[in-house]
């Protein structure tokens, strides 16, 4: 094979599972701008919205390490094309739902078809750049596709609605997955890693009915009322499943989340506000359109093309926020970014059905600007305080403890909404209260990291062993002198 061939390949490898990222995090966005519709001809409830985004998020954050393994194991190619035909195939039985029950179970396979694509597309780039300084292009690109997925889809969800309705949006995924499908199975290489680690499946079970049931504790007690018997038994299996897994993965000889990692301050902090930062951009962004379409009034295409200063913020400045980080520290960085965030959120608390567009948009901004700054620093913050033979279990854990944050955030604050609306509130007056409990959280994120994210000045001692599990085995060195940063799946 010639080695214009060979770049060729490697130009189609890229574009494929650029294609990939960009499905996933599409599908994380464009949701938003059809919820809406959906609520009109599902005729459901902002519970069953809630579900609707959870179902998938919940399904990416439980699986993505998991996912990262068996790319390992069996293979990126397997494993990517096995991911693009369940997710394929979950859009066409979402477009057909005729019911939000059959809608939620076909958003769980769709979000398990996501946490096979994103690792196994580093996977597959990760094996076809050797070259660190290619590699880093080539990822670089996977990024902005990324960012790209993430800014058109409230746009690009408002345009197919107004166009058609809901359906569209799962309907577009189909022949891009179909031809994607076609291309990989003839261009993509195969290879695995034969000393991949085995599945944690106790430790994968335990994880998944953790998070579940305090999913389904804190997105029901809206209706059901906090102190009922089902909402309080939720919270106490949380309590002993939580203690179960611990156990569990304490004993584990390759567990998905090795505890001995958060005997590392950094580690630890960089991953809890991780956790805030997924709770507020998701929790809040799941009500934006919703302002916009129904406490304002206006059409579904015009409310999805309002979001954008949020997303297009992040877009811009979440590519300038490791370098920023490498200059003035992870703590300076990411306590900024969170107090923009979060005064942007606060702010957002003061808009209602008469505020002017002009007088709404800067607020959307600022907040994205924050999140925009706080991603890659803490991501980076995670991989420099474990060793580098860690660095993409490091990554892959603050992919899924963002992905955990963005479930509570859209359950809690749904929950907010609702118990506002019980007490006689309106429904823009419950998004204030939920706007402003996201603001909060997130501010005093800010201060919870300028006190305790500091910088580690030497990588914890590597002592997992060539075992260890490494579901995202792609660290990305930034361009010199800059520290290393390694690029999340989500």
């Amino acid at each position: 094979m010639s080695d214009g061939l060979r770049a060729q390949n490697r130009a189609a490898l890229l574009t494929l599972t650029c294609i990939g990222q960009f499905m996933v995090l599409l599908n994380n966005t464009i949701t938003s701008a059809a919820l809406p519709d959906m609520q009109r001809r599902l005729d459901t409830t902002l519970t069953g919205l809630q579900w609707i985004v959870d179902a998938y998020v919940l399904a990416v954050a439980m699986l993505l390490l998991a996912g990262g393994v068996f790319a390992d194991r069996f293979g990126g190619k397997r494993i990517f094309l096995g991911g693009m035909a369940v997710f394929t195939l979950a859009s066409l039985l979402c477009s057909l739902s005729a019911t939000v029950g059959w809608l939620l179970a076909a958003r769980i396979l769709q979000g398990i078809g996501a946490a096979a694509l994103s690792p196994a597309s580093l996977a597959l780039l990760a094996s076809a750049y050797p070259v660190p300084r290619d590699r880093v292009k080539a990822i670089g690109q996977w990024a902005t596709f990324s960012g790209i997925g993430l800014a058109v889809g409230p746009a690009a969800g408002g345009l197919l609605v107004e166009a058609f309705d809901w359906r569209a949006i799962f309907l577009i995924n189909i022949p891009i997955g179909v031809v994607t499908l076609i291309v990989g199975a003839r261009i993509l290489p195969d290879r695995r890693n034969p000393d991949a680690p085995p599945l944690d499946l106790p430790g994968q079970v335990l994880a998944l009915l953790v998070v579940g049931t305090l999913t389904f504790g804190l997105t029901e007690a809206g209706d059901r009322g906090w102190t009922d018997p089902l909402i309080l038994s939720c919270f106490a299996a949380t309590i002993v499943l939580l203690t179960l897994f611990l156990a569990v993965e304490a004993r584990a000889t390759a567990p998905m989340l090795p505890l001995r990692l958060f005997k590392h301050r950094l580690f630890t902090v960089s991953n809890a506000a991780m956790t805030v930062v997924g709770f507020g951009l998701m929790g809040s962004g799941f009500f934006f359109t919703q302002f916009f379409a129904t406490v304002q009034g206006h059409s579904v295409l015009r409310s999805a093309m309002e979001t954008l200063p949020c997303t297009l913020a992040m877009v811009v400045c979440s590519p300038y926020a490791a370098r920023i980080a490498a200059r003035f520290g992870f703590r300076s960085v990411v306590t900024v970014g969170l107090a923009f965030a979060g005064t942007g959120l606060v702010t957002m608390a003061a808009v209602h059905a008469n505020t002017p567009y002009t007088d709404v948009w800067w607020r959307l901004a600022v907040t994205g600007v924050g999140f925009g700054l706080t991603m890659s620093p803490l991501t980076g913050a995670a991989i420099s305080s474990v060793g580098p033979r860690e660095g993409g279990l490091a990554s892959g854990i603050s992919s899924t403890t963002r992905q955990i944050g963005a479930v509570f955030g859209v359950a809690v604050l749904g929950a907010v909404v609702r118990t506002r609306q019980e007490q006689g509130a309106s429904f823009g007056s419950g998004l204030n209260t939920a706007f402003l409990t996201a603001g909060i959280v997130t501010l005093v994120s800010a201060v919870f990291t300028a006190l305790w994210l500091v910088r580690q000045q030497t990588p914890a001692p590597d002592t997992a062993g060539p075992d260890a599990p490494q579901p995202v085995p792609v660290t990305v060195p930034a361009s010199a002198p800059e520290p290393q940063v390694t690029v999340s799946p989500l």
